[in-house]
């Protein structure tokens, strides 16, 4: 498993976890697509954004491994911000490819992505 060296760990001050330390000895957990409704608390939305700003900032619009991000976090932008690199796309693998899609990026998170 890759260990983004820099990547922060965590969104400052919170619990919201933004990498993990070690594989998990029962399996690699899978990165879905979560919905993400209207109602999300702030807190949440704050931890989208510090996720995808922390990715802008590492990976720019370059593909990267999902190594020891976290498949929870990453779940959250998956399917829209964040989209496979590669096809076939295993979501169970720390070395799927993954990329930004710039666009919805923007969209969504215009203070971070500008353009």
């Amino acid at each position: 498993m890759l260990k983004h060296r820099g990547f922060p760990s965590r969104l400052p001050s919170t619990d919201f976890q933004f990498t993990i330390r070690r594989p998990n000895p029962k399996g690699v957990t899978k990165i879905i697509r979560r919905e993400r409704h209207r109602d999300r608390k702030p807190a949440d939305r704050r931890a989208d954004a510090g996720f995808m700003a922390a990715l802008w900032a590492h990976f720019g619009e370059e593909p990267f491994e999902r190594g020891n991000l976290d498949a929870g976090r990453i779940s959250w932008l998956f399917g829209r911000e964040v989209v496979p690199a590669e096809d076939p796309f295993d979501p169970e693998s720390y070395e799927a490819l993954l990329k930004i899609d710039v666009n919805a990026a923007r969209v969504a998170f215009p203070e971070i992505i500008e353009g």
